[in-house]
């Protein structure tokens, strides 16, 4: 079925009898081509570009539990590609272009949304290395505009401008980010991926792979054994004990991240804003909600929740960079298991055992990412080749010295 604003109108005045179900629910079959672990954004978007543009047939998602019950329905929906090195500012770039044509392309409402994404300066130094930052996103054909303190008056007035401990000086600003429905995303895909005869298995877990003489031939789920020439993964916070079942140990922590959404409110917020003092971001649904949050919890955990001195510290960071925001009531709060690597960059790469590939390590920036990291996975998984934006997220980089540091803070992904 094609959605069109004609089917909405004519859907509406026969009473909505007509709609479809957006995706199949069939069994799995015994064998495939290609089997993606994982049926959050990263994975469907994977099966979505290899039906798509590589012509791949036999694909399966084989999903724990639910479609959209991961990370991909648990994020604060922000998309941007202010990153600065070239590790990582054209993959970023390449995503934030296929956002722009999301929409389109899968006939799918995900509700792209390019407000704007405005990163706060409060000190010399912090200027300084914006300035660098911005520079650096130019050099990848990215969109950057350093703003001084009156055009950040003009853009957002209710900031506390005359904080005694972070005064805001500026901010670096990409009018091209923004944010996008996150569940959309996800539905998108799917029924994108599903109307090219990718299987969508729900509620099959895989609960073991066949390795025999370091090839990976199919695996063990809870709906049975299925065999594939291909076997990719990419389960976000679950990496490490997903893949521990193939004997892998990966240089990846999980760690919950809590994010929050106040009461509806008039519109407020211009576009997406960032503390720059502390971790705080904060953007604006199209329900009026306030959607933000901050740190990960400081401690390894796999549970989809969160603690109180996090809540604190991300009011906290709100608190100080627009007060107003303490007169909301906060509505509910959620988390996702976060994949944080050692440098702060993912991986999208074979494995060292033939047929089995890796995608993961995305710490914070796993969403934004989705439509470049599925179109990169899928070129790997068809071609055996790394795309030319992803050549630099390999497994092994650490071995090499070839680590992404974009915050300069090394092996601490508590400190991402």
């Amino acid at each position: 079925m094609r959605y069109s604003g004609f089917k909405v109108l004519m859907e509406g005045l026969t009473g909505n009898k007509g709609w479809k179900p957006v995706w199949r629910e069939p069994d799995p079959k015994p064998d495939y081509d290609i089997i993606i672990v994982g049926g959050g954004g990263h994975g469907l978007a994977t099966a979505y570009y290899l039906a798509k543009e590589f012509g791949e047939k036999r694909v399966a998602v084989l999903e724990k539990g639910w479609i959209g019950s991961g990370n991909i329905g648990r994020n604060t929906t922000i998309i941007r590609s202010n990153y600065l090195l070239k590790g990582n500012q054209p993959f970023y770039e390449k995503s934030l272009k296929m956002w722009e044509d999301l929409e389109q392309d899968f006939n799918y409402n995900a509700m792209v949304s390019q407000r704007g994404i405005l990163n706060l300066i409060h000190n010399d130094p912090q200027r300084d290395a914006f300035v660098r930052r911005g520079n650096g996103m130019h050099l990848s054909g990215a969109d950057a505009v350093l703003l001084d303190e009156k055009g950040i008056r003009e853009m957002c007035p209710f900031l506390d401008f005359k904080n005694a401990r972070f005064p805001i000086r500026g901010g670096l600003w990409q009018p091209r980010g923004g944010t996008v429905r996150h569940d959309a995303v996800a539905w998108g895909y799917a029924r994108g991926a599903d109307e090219r005869g990718v299987d969508i298995i729900q509620n099959c877990e895989v609960t073991g792979f066949d390795i025999q003489d370091g090839v990976c031939t199919g695996v063990q789920t809870s709906r049975g054994a299925i065999k594939a020439k291909k076997v990719a993964v990419c389960v976000a916070g679950s990496s490490s004990r997903v893949m521990a079942q193939a004997g892998m140990r990966l240089p990846i922590e999980s760690c919950v991240l809590q994010a929050f959404v106040t009461e509806g409110l008039k519109p407020v917020l211009p576009g997406v804003i960032t503390f720059g003092a502390g971790h705080f971001y904060v953007s604006q649904s199209d329900k009026g909600g306030l959607v933000f949050g901050g740190d990960i919890d400081a401690y390894n955990t796999y549970a989809q929740r969160g603690n109180l001195p996090v809540v604190e510290d991300v009011c906290e960071g709100g608190m100080a960079v627009m007060p107003m925001i303490g007169r909301a009531r906060l509505l509910r709060m959620w988390g996702g298991i976060m994949d944080m690597s050692m440098d702060g960059s993912p991986f999208i790469d074979k494995t060292h055992i033939d047929g089995l590939y890796f995608n993961g390590g995305w710490c914070y920036g796993g969403f934004k990412a989705t439509p470049a990291s599925g179109y990169c996975y899928a070129h790997l998984l068809s071609t055996d080749r790394p795309h030319e934006t992803a050549t630099a997220f390999r497994l092994d980089r650490f071995m090499t010295g070839h680590a992404i540091d974009e915050k300069g803070q090394g092996a601490q992904p508590n400190l991402h």
